[in-house]
This record gives C-alpha cells, structure tokens and sequence, in this order.
C-alpha cells in the first residue's frame, strides 16, 4: 500500500506502513537471515561514503591560513574527539586506531541520524512521480531507526573491545581475567566470575544499540505523527497536501530534533570509547 496511490490510509495504516523495510525478498514471522533491509543497506553505506569523502576533502584542501567554515567545523570536532580519547584511553598507541574510530562513528551516526530531518513523504512522493511507487512500496531512510543496524554498530564495538583486551593483556591474561574478576582468583568463583563476565558484555553491546534504536525509532514515530497532524490541517491523509501539511507541522520539531541527533551521535561514540578504555584495564 502506498499513499501515492491516491486510496486514503488510516491513522493507523499510514504509520504501519511507514514502518515497514524494503527487503528482497519479506517473508513476515520468519527469522530469515538471508533477508536483508535493503533501504537500511543502502542509506547507510551511502552516508559512510559521503562522510569519508567530506572527511577526506577537507583532509586534502587543509591549509595553515584562515580556515574555511567546513575546515574549522572539521577541526573543533577533530579536537573534540581528540580530548575525549584522551581522557578515557591512556594508551597512546590505541589512541592511533581509536580516535579515528570514535570521529567515524560520531560523523556516520550524526548522518544517519539527519535523515530523519528528511519529510516522511518525500521518497514516497518522488517514487510515486517517476512511476516506482508500487515498485517500491516501503523505503525507510533512517539507518539508526532500524535495529539491525544498531546491533550490527554495537556489535562491531564489542568485537574491538574484545581485540584490545587480547592485545593489551594477552590472549592468556584476558582468559585468565574472565575467570577471576570481578569476585576473586578463587576456583569455586571460576563459574561465576565468568557467567558474569559474559553478563556484562552482552548487556553492554545490547544496551549500547538499543538506546541509539530507541530514540532514533521514537523520533521518526514522531515524524510521523506530525505528518498526520499537518494532514489534519489540510484535510487529507494523502498525496501533496499530506507531504505539505508535514513540512509545516515537522519545521519546528526538527528544529529541536537536531539536538536529539547530534546528542546520540555523541552518545554512541562516548560510550566506545568508554568501552575500549575499560578493554585497557587490568583487573
């Protein structure tokens, strides 16, 4: 169901609707892992794209004189980051890898992000121009709304946390530390010390994508429900008049949403870097 085909949805219908990804090939109460989010694949590799390309551009056009806008933007968030890092991870040879890790993550969530900035309606409405609409009836464009991206993120997290608590304790010390922390080097401990351990990672990777998901998800149900009351305005729940009424009704939202944005980004990356440090400690 698509709202370019010019039947009117329900409240309820325009939001379900919304909320549904474009896979290859849905296949719904099925757990399919060869199915994949085709709109979250796509968003989300183009924006990593753009973002290593801007990063790359300013790289290259860096000079000593009086920076442009876009380099001083770049420079107080390099500097940003920087501090940051340095005040969690002490190693100075991790800061090498990880610094640049925390400023990706912090700019390809902050672009996602954005996207939920975009008019609920506008792909649909475009799709629905040019003859795709019922091609493409469900196209999402909100990466971080989407939980396997999140997991995917955090998980990625977790198998860098895992890498330096090998590399900086050996892979020895790091079994070793599995079982004798947080209680104690005894052996009746060994079980528990260890279910705790794995406990603490699980709870760590999965809180760690659940809050970007959660309020990323919040935020476009939010969209939404202001796209219905701008259609209310307008007395429509379709069409241009829906696009238009949630472009009036979303402007002031978005405004505010744009420190939502910028805060999970900053979250997200805060809490890498808090995870790495702690891969560094010794217990």
């Amino acid at each position: 169901m698509s709202e370019s085909s010019g039947s009117a949805l329900t409240a309820g219908e325009y939001i379900g609707h919304h909320l549904v990804h474009l896979q290859n090939h849905p296949q719904k109460g099925i757990i399919d892992f060869s199915v994949f989010n085709i709109d979250t694949i796509f968003w989300s590799t183009t924006l990593g794209i753009l973002a290593l390309f801007v990063m790359w551009l300013v790289a290259k056009t860096v000079h000593a004189g009086v920076p442009g806008r876009l380099q001083a933007a770049v420079e107080i968030l390099l500097e940003m980051v920087d501090s940051q890092a340095k005040g969690i991870v002490k190693n100075a040879e991790s800061r090498k890898v990880v610094g640049p890790l925390a400023l990706t993550v912090f700019v390809w969530i902050f672009l996602m992000n954005a996207m939920d900035l975009l008019p609920v309606d506008l792909f649909h409405t475009i799709f629905g121009i040019v003859g795709l609409g019922e091609a493409i009836p469900y196209f999402r464009i909100v990466p971080t709304a989407d939980l396997s991206a999140t997991l995917g993120m955090s998980c990625g997290v977790l198998l860098v946390c895992l890498f330096y608590n090998i590399k900086i304790k050996g892979f020895g010390g790091w079994v070793h530390e599995l079982f004798s922390a947080p209680f104690g080097n005894k052996w009746f401990l060994y079980p528990i010390n260890f279910l705790m351990q794995m406990i603490e990672f699980a709870a760590k990777t999965v809180s760690h994508g659940l809050r970007l998901f959660g309020n990323m998800y919040a935020g476009e149900l939010l969209f939404m429900l202001i796209a219905l009351m701008g259609a209310v305005g307008f007395g429509s729940t379709t069409g241009v008049l829906l696009f238009i009424g949630h472009v009036l009704a979303g402007t002031s939202w978005a405004i505010f949403h744009i420190l939502i944005i910028a805060l999970q980004a900053f979250i997200f990356m805060m809490l890498t870097l808090v995870y790495v440090g702690q891969a560094h400690d010794h217990h």
